[in-house]
This record gives C-alpha cells, sequence and structure tokens, in this order.
C-alpha cells in the first residue's frame, strides 16, 4: 500500500495507511485518532498521539498497549509549528534520503453502525527537549515532544515486540541527521 498514493496530508478523522502487526501483518486504512472499542468515533480528534510515558495508564491506549496492538504509520512527512520568528510558521520534516518515516503506532478496532469492524490508530511520541531538531518545534515554554520514527529495518522489531521492555526499547528519539525541516506555510506562501 504505497504511501503515495493518498492524501498528502492527513488530520485527526481522517483516514491513513498502516501496517498492523495482526497474525499476519496487513497494510489497511485506519482513522487517524485512536478510538476505543468503548469510545466514540469523536475521540479521534483528541487522541492521534499517544504519549510514551502514559500509553500504560491512560483510558483510550491502554487496551492497545497491554494487548500489544502496535503498528507502523508511513509518512513522508510531517509538520510542526515553529515559533523562532515570534509567530507560529508552519515546518514541513521529512528524511533526508526521501524515504518515508516509519512511525511507532498502536491500533484499535470497534464497530461503527452495526457495521464491519473499523480501525483506528494512535502515534507514539517522546518527549524532545533537547532533540536537535525536535527541540525547535511548538510554543515557547512548552513540552517539546516527537513521534517516535522507526529506525530503517526495525519496523519488524516494533511489529513483534511481544512484551512491554521489547516495545518500550523503540520508543526513542530519532537521529536528527536523518531529517530534514523546511518552512511550508499552508498555501505555499
Amino acid at each position: 500500500m504505497p504511501v503515495g498514493e493518498y492524501a498528502a496530508e492527513c488530520y485527526p478523522g481522517r483516514t491513513a495507511p498502516v501496517l498492523l502487526n495482526t497474525r499476519e501483518p496487513q497494510w489497511t486504512l485506519a482513522t487517524f485518532g485512536m478510538v476505543p472499542h468503548w469510545g466514540d468515533a469523536k475521540l479521534a480528534r483528541s487522541t492521534y498521539n499517544a504519549r510514551s510515558e502514559t500509553i500504560a495508564a491512560k483510558p483510550s491506549f491502554r487496551h492497545a498497549w497491554k494487548e500489544r496492538q502496535l503498528c507502523v504509520v508511513p509518512l513522508e512527512g510531517f509538520y510542526e509549528p515553529c515559533y523562532e520568528s515570534g509567530k507560529p510558521v508552519r515546518w514541513r520534516i521529512a528524511r533526508t534520503d526521501g524515504a518515508p518515516f516509519g512511525v511507532a503506532g498502536i491500533w484499535e478496532t470497534r464497530p461503527f453502525d452495526d457495521g464491519p469492524l473499523r480501525w483506528s490508530f494512535s502515534m507514539v511520541t517522546t518527549n524532545a527537549d533537547g532533540h536537535p531538531l525536535m527541540q525547535r518545534f511548538h510554543k515557547p515554554g512548552d513540552e517539546k515532544r516527537s513521534i517516535v520514527v522507526l529506525e530503517q529495518g526495525r519496523w519488524d522489531l516494533w511489529l513483534q515486540a511481544a512484551g512491554e521492555p521489547e516495545a518500550r526499547e523503540l520508543l526513542r528519539s530519532f537521529d536528527a541527521k536523518l531529517a530534514t525541516a523546511v518552512p511550508a506555510p499552508r498555501g505555499g506562501s
């Protein structure tokens, strides 16, 4: 399921391709933003990121984490606000080699309107205070966060992590030299 066949940008509540660690790894389309089996679809707008520090305790994420419902979210790039000019400017972060990022995620399923099961996912984030690239983003004074980018060739390790120690070992900051960031205001101006 190539990344490029889908919208250039995906917002919470919309669908995107993810690689799931089901019995046999499979690609599927899932809603960006975790919708727990007990929750309402509106939760997707506030559950698109799962903090690595609290993923095991938060009600929206703990079932997926406990059951190791892990996924990889392929991204050609992602956007963050930079306040270095004193105003928020949207920046695009992409790999320097043009390959997609593989982001650590968790998934859940639930039936919608008595129909088939629908998939949803959240990306896992980690603290980015002190990260050479990611500390530049978000409001001054706010905690700096980053999605967890899995190294090339380690996607399978994430998908196959059977226990919490194996999964947590992969929840770390990515090498800043692998990425580049450029201003990308909406409308291209």
